[in-house]
C-alpha cells in the first residue's frame, strides 16, 4: 500500500491507502482515454475539412448559376449553406469540449501520480497546475440552443 506523499498535516481529511498498482492502472486508463479523445478530434477535423471542401464547391456552383434563378431554388441553396455553417459550429463546440475533457483527464492522471509516487529527478521542485481553472466551455446540449464560452 502507498500512502500519500504529502504530510497529513496539510489535510483535515482522512487519507486512504491505495496500492501503487491500482493508481498506475488508473493513470494508464486515463491516458488511454486522452489518446482516444485525440483520435476522435482528428476524425472530427477530417469530417469538417470535407464539409468545408463541399461547401466551397457548392458556393462556386452557386456563383455559376444564372441570375434569373427561381426564388425557390435560391431559398433551398441558402438553407443548405445555413445548415453547413451550423455543422461547422458543431465542430468548433465539439473540439472545445474534447480539449477540455482531455485537460481534465490529464490533470486527474497527473494528480494521482503526484499524490502517490515520488517525483522523478527532472520533476523535483516543479509546481504544476493540472486541472483547468474554468468549467466546461461548451454549454450547448443540442444543436438549436445553448452558448459557447471561448477559451
Amino acid at each position: 500500500m502507498v500512502e500519500p506523499r504529502r504530510p497529513a498535516a496539510e489535510y483535515d481529511e482522512p487519507s486512504v491507502p491505495v496500492r501503487l498498482a491500482v493508481v498506475a492502472d488508473l493513470q494508464d486508463s486515463l491516458l488511454v482515454a486522452i489518446n482516444d479523445l485525440k483520435r476522435l478530434e482528428s476524425l472530427l477535423d477530417h469530417a469538417t475539412n470535407n464539409l468545408l471542401d463541399r461547401l466551397n464547391r457548392a458556393v462556386a456552383a452557386a456563383d455559376a448559376l444564372p441570375a434569373d434563378l427561381a426564388p425557390d431554388t435560391v431559398a433551398q441553396l441558402s438553407e443548405a449553406v445555413r445548415l453547413a455553417l451550423l455543422e461547422l459550429q458543431f465542430h468548433d463546440m465539439s473540439t472545445q469540449l474534447l480539449v477540455h475533457v482531455s485537460k481534465v483527464l490529464r490533470g486527474c492522471a497527473y494528480t494521482l501520480a503526484e499524490q502517490v509516487m515520488e517525483p522523478e529527478e527532472d520533476e523535483a521542485g516543479v509546481v504544476v497546475t493540472h486541472l483547468p481553472q474554468r468549467p466546461n466551455p461548451v454549454t450547448q446540449s443540442e444543436m438549436d440552443a445553448g452558448s459557447i464560452e471561448l477559451f
